[in-house]
């Protein structure tokens, strides 16, 4: 299985399923300016919470209309948000497992991370994908299995380095790669690698990829 970086907190996964390539796209928003493109080379969808940087409403829209086979997975309130497609949009519950496109996904549900108690909080959820990959959307979920990959917020408004840096301890992944990183610079990123890298205290790998660079993962 590979895994593919896109803008902020947009990733895609591929691996080959009975013969063909398959795609699993992860919070195509609308910060990812190339969105539209990445959902018609996608066969299924998972989107974490229903904040725009990881939901581009209007571009799922135009996707399920256009493509009836298009399987697309969230909280509630995605599902609302879509009401015309009541067969392509899934509510996902606590614990859920689905099967998705060939990939093999265990919803972890929980709250998106605070920002300010007045900001009001909205449901998120994690995905481990076929026990290997997990994206925790924007809180610090823990997933009751282990995790090979973590992919790691590492900038916002609801981050703070010592939580992320107990997060990665807790969830003890083989490796981490970075996302949900677009409020940094490159100088950023080198910093922010330094704190929560292998040379950090969480003695874990930590990956910053290129926006469109791939890594192959294990599993």
């Amino acid at each position: 299985m590979d895994l593919t970086k896109y803008t902020h907190a947009t990733v895609a996964l591929t691996k080959q399923v009975d013969g063909h390539t398959r795609t699993l796209l992860i919070d195509p928003g609308t910060y990812t300016p190339n969105t539209a493109d990445l959902l018609k080379a996608a066969d299924a969808v998972l989107i974490t919470h229903e904040h725009p940087d990881h939901f581009d409403a209007d571009a799922l829209r135009a996707a399920l209309d256009a493509r009836d086979e298009l399987q697309v997975y969230g909280p509630p309130a995605i599902a609302t948000a879509l009401p015309a497609h009541p067969d392509q949009v899934h509510a996902i519950t606590a614990g859920q497992t689905i099967d998705a496109a060939g990939f093999s996904i265990v919803a972890t549900t929980g709250d998106h991370a605070t920002i300010h108690p007045e900001i009001p909080l909205v449901d998120n959820i994690g995905y481990l994908v076929d026990d290997t990959v997990f994206h925790p959307g924007d809180a610090y979920l823990r997933p009751e299995h282990a995790v090979d990959v973590l992919l790691l917020p590492v900038s916002g408004p609801w981050i703070s380095t010592e939580a992320a840096i107990d997060y990665v301890r807790d969830i003890k992944p083989r490796r981490a790669i970075a996302i949900h990183d677009i409020m940094l610079s490159d100088m950023g990123k080198t910093s922010t690698a330094r704190f929560l890298g292998e040379e950090s205290l969480t003695a874990t790998p930590l990956a910053v990829l290129e926006v469109g660079e791939s890594t192959t993962l294990q599993g």
